[in-house]
């Protein structure tokens, strides 16, 4: 999101963030985790996770393999000290950096996995930073991307139509400021003329049947909060009206009869040659 904004806003905007970021975390680990059981990686796997925020994928991929070696990398620095003190338990086998997607510091052919998740959907030209991950993994190595689509949303039963939301709020919001908020269904295109080999796409299912209500509602209430007022700046929609779909996305999520799912892309390809 490029918005100027006052420094209170910007601390807000940066304390929603890292609280979705655990509550994503918490809610997408475990469906994620047997697709990375999947690929078979060796215990001392070398990782590069673009993208890495504060830390919540580093830390539970580093404990998942337990001699794996861990580098993050990230373009907000107060995210990269969240991320040393979340994982300081894997001591030096995880290093963080800030640095560009666009232009990653490291040579050709140096990693077994290149992870970035959470990042394509808010990036002007995906393409490119897939395409660096894809120079700095070496061949036979795997890229991991989780890459969001928020026409992949749905909630039942909610006063108004939610669908109406994502469609005419964040879409056209994500356009406004150069993102694609669909990019989810269009990285397996972009892995195919990338060249890469073994393609996949999963889904891991967020919904309230397999996560606890609670951390879905901590989800939607830090979006709310981070980009409730954006959407009504740069769409059709009112602020009234943004809030008024958050308020009954959320009434939703606290009723028991209630049912809401996220569908979150999980796109995976090998670089050939290996």
């Amino acid at each position: 999101m490029s918005e100027n904004l006052n420094p209170q806003r910007e601390q807000m905007a940066d304390e929603s963030m890292i609280r979705t970021l655990r509550a994503q975390a918490d809610a997408i680990w475990p469906g994620e985790s047997e697709f990375v059981r999947g690929y078979a990686l060796a215990s001392d796997t070398h990782v590069l996770d673009v993208g890495c925020g504060t830390g919540e994928f580093v830390r539970r991929l580093g404990e998942f393999l337990p001699q794996s070696r861990l580098i993050g990398v990230d373009v907000i620095e107060s995210h990269l000290g969240v991320a040393r003190e979340n994982c300081r338990l894997l001591g030096d086998r995880a290093t963080f950096r800030c640095g560009d997607a666009f232009a990653l510091e490291f040579d050709d052919d140096r990693f077994d996995l290149a992870v970035n998740r959470h990042m394509l959907q808010s990036i002007p030209k995906p393409d490119a930073v897939v395409a660096e991950l894809l120079r700095v993994t070496k061949p036979g190595g795997r890229l991991h991307l989780l890459a969001e689509d928020y026409a992949m949303i749905h909630f039942h039963p909610v006063d108004g139509d939610t669908d109406r939301f994502w469609h005419q709020g964040p879409i056209p919001f994500g356009r406004a400021i150069g993102t694609d908020l669909k990019i989810g269904r269009r990285v397996f295109t972009i892995l195919k003329r990338l060249g890469l080999e073994k393609i996949d796409v999963r889904y891991v299912v967020v919904d309230t049947l397999r996560v606890p209500r609670d951390t879905f509602i901590q989800i939607w209430k830090a979006w709310r909060d981070g980009f409730a007022e954006p959407i009504a700046k740069h769409t059709a929609l009112t602020r009234d009206e943004v809030d008024g779909y958050w308020d009954a996305m959320l009434e939703c999520l606290r009723n028991p009869d209630g049912y809401a799912v996220w569908q979150v892309p999980v796109i995976t390809g090998v670089k050939p040659g290996g």
